[in-house]
């Protein structure tokens, strides 16, 4: 059983008023205590019980996915950690005391689960959409300040290296946090040979190649280590904050913010 923290919490009340039980929302599902159950079904809380073990004992559900503890207060007024049993279990325990009220309350649950996700997925879409605003700002200003005559040619490629890569990153980051974020796909194509055949090859086309006046010495040479990573980069955001407008300050600030941000582990 797993202890977790605690989520939201709702209340049902039955059509007929007959039944009143706090329910707490944990794990898109909804969870709740034996004495609750006992308030719901209208049933002895050791009939509750007796249910809820056959309910493990014959195998019908894991314990240990759908049981977890959360803290509650006690009439003594102290805080316990008790376990709550998610909606399967109470479904389960409805069909077994043969309860009316059990499937009204399935009903209920089920609903307002259903609304849960959906509110849950239009927040999420409203945060992307909003980040995408943002960033869309951000390249806006970008463009603007590359086409002014006080980035030079370095810091103007540093400016669009540094913009590029934050952009991959945001749009990796936001396609994980919606779930969309998939294994990329491979380019099918031959067999690549071993590099000391590769060479070999390469050796040969440049010789016939600088025999036929086709080349130059230039031609196969392995292409030198990349240089230290540039400041230019840098320079041209410190640039680029002092030019922008001052409406676009707080967008600008948070853009460098993200930017120097150490990488999420």
């Amino acid at each position: 059983m797993a202890q977790a923290p605690g989520g939201e919490v709702l209340v049902y009340e039955a059509p007929d008023g007959a039944a009143w039980v706090d329910v707490r929302l944990e794990r898109d599902t909804v969870w709740l205590r034996q004495e609750q159950m006992s308030q719901l079904f209208g049933r002895e809380r050791s009939v509750i019980t007796k249910h809820v073990r056959n309910v493990f004992r014959e195998g019908e559900l894991d314990v240990e996915a759908v049981c977890a503890k959360f803290a509650h207060t006690a009439a003594d007024g102290k805080t316990y950690q008790v376990d709550h049993f998610n909606l399967d279990v109470i479904i389960s325990v409805g069909y077994r005391v043969n309860s009316a009220q059990g499937t009204r309350f399935r009903q209920w649950a089920t609903r307002t689960l259903r609304e849960h996700l959906v509110r849950g997925y239009t927040l999420n879409r409203e945060r992307f959409e909003h980040n995408a605003r943002e960033l869309e700002a951000a390249l806006a200003l970008v463009r603007k300040a590359a086409t002014g005559e006080a980035l030079s040619t370095d810091q103007g490629c540093g400016l669009v290296e540094v913009i590029a890569r934050y952009t991959q990153t945001f749009l990796l980051l936001q396609r994980y946090d919606e779930g969309l974020l998939v294994e990329p796909k491979g380019i099918v194509g031959g067999l690549l040979p071993p590099v000391p055949e590769a060479r070999a090859a390469i050796v040969r086309l440049k010789r016939d190649l600088l025999a036929r006046g086709e080349a130059t010495e230039l031609f196969g040479r392995a292409p030198p280590p990349p240089p230290p990573e540039p400041a230019e980069g840098l320079a041209a955001l410190v640039l680029l904050v002092a030019e922008s407008a001052s409406t676009d300050k707080e967008g600008m600030i948070r853009l460098v913010i993200n930017m120097l941000a150490e990488p999420v582990t």
